[in-house]
Formats: structure tokens, sequence, C-alpha cells
């Protein structure tokens, strides 16, 4: 019996409002074979798929990670890198993520491999909310960041014009419609620029 193209199409399942749980072998199969998809692995095996951002989350995004590239190519204290870099944290009984944009100094990445997910804890880490994001999970992300050892999380909130940053300890401070945030105490120097976020 002949196949027809039609028998070749691929199946589509809705899975909205269900978890998957898959290992960290599992999901890195996933991510070579749906290169196109953004996919995190959370620290207890659950699989997120991320839709894609709409055009201002992706304009507001772009000019954030552009003042990171910036600052970093004139000091060249490091690398920054963007939303489409992954993370290793399961030596650190974590998961696999991909902050929105993020900063590793110069000398955490000497001798390290980073063709495939990163295995280091960025000193730097920032979420940016879109329309689509549940607060509730960004925040759940910002403090599994700062467990990890981010040094410096910033999680920026344009539909409440806030800025909430995250430190190695202490409470999180929140700002209000700041025009920058001083970065001073991890990224010398660096002051991000909220210019066109609100």
């Amino acid at each position: 019996m002949a196949i027809s193209p039609i028998d070749l199409q691929p199946l589509l399942l809705n899975v909205s409002g269900i978890a998957l749980y898959v290992t960290p072998e599992q999901f890195d199969r996933l991510s070579q074979t749906n290169r196109d998809l953004r996919l995190e692995l959370t620290k207890d095996g659950e699989l997120i798929i991320m839709p894609p951002t709409g055009g201002e989350s992706g304009k507001k995004s772009g000019h954030l990670f552009a003042r990171v590239w910036n600052w970093n190519d004139k000091t060249k204290l490091g690398d920054a890198f963007d939303s489409s870099t992954g993370y290793d944290f399961t030596p650190q009984g974590g998961g696999k993520m991909s902050p929105d944009v993020s900063w590793i100094e110069k000398s955490r990445l000497e001798g390290v491999d980073i063709v495939g997910f990163i295995p280091v804890v960025p000193d730097f880490a920032l979420e940016l909310r879109s329309a689509t994001d549940r607060l509730s999970d960004l925040h759940g992300k910002m403090w599994e960041y700062r467990r990890l050892g981010v040094k410096l999380g910033l999680l920026i909130n344009p539909q409440e014009r806030q800025v909430e940053i995250y430190r190695p300890t202490g409470e999180v401070e929140i700002l209000k419609s700041p025009l920058s945030v001083d970065c001073f105490n991890v990224m010398p120097e660096f002051v991000l620029s909220m210019t066109d976020i609100w």
C-alpha cells in the first residue's frame, strides 16, 4: 500500500495547560532537532516552550542587548549574550535556561567550551516581561538565578514601569519608572538606560 503525501504531514498536539517533563538528555535532543523553537528546562525537569514575543517586546529586548553589548565592546571585560543563548545549570541542581540578556566576566570563560549550552552561571542576567509572560513565572526564574549565584539580576516590567533588582543577598529592590539602572557593582561603569523601554 502506497503512503500518500498527506500521511507524511506532522501531527500537531495542543499541549497548552499540560506540564511536560523530560530528562536533560531528552531536552538536548529536542533542542538540537527543533532549533527554531525557544525551549527551557526547569530544575524539576519541566519543559517550557516559549512563544515568540511580539514586535514591541522584540524591539525593547534588542535595545537592552545592544546597550550591554556596546558597553562590553568598549570595556572588553567579558562577553555579552542574547536571548538565543542557552545555559546548562544542571551541575548546580538547576535546569537549562535562556535569559533575555546575559553577561559573563572574561576570566570565568577561560577554557570553557561555549559552542553548546554554556556551563557557567552568568554574572548578570536580565529578563524583559513581554505581553505573554506571567509575572509569577518570571519571579520564579529570577529567584532561581539568584539561587544559582547570578550576581545581578534585573527583571524589567514595562507593563508596570518598574525594574526589580535581584542580588545574591538581601531584599529585592524595586525601582518605579527609573530613567536608568546602575550596574556598577558587577559591570564597572555600566548604567543601563531605560530610554525607549517605557
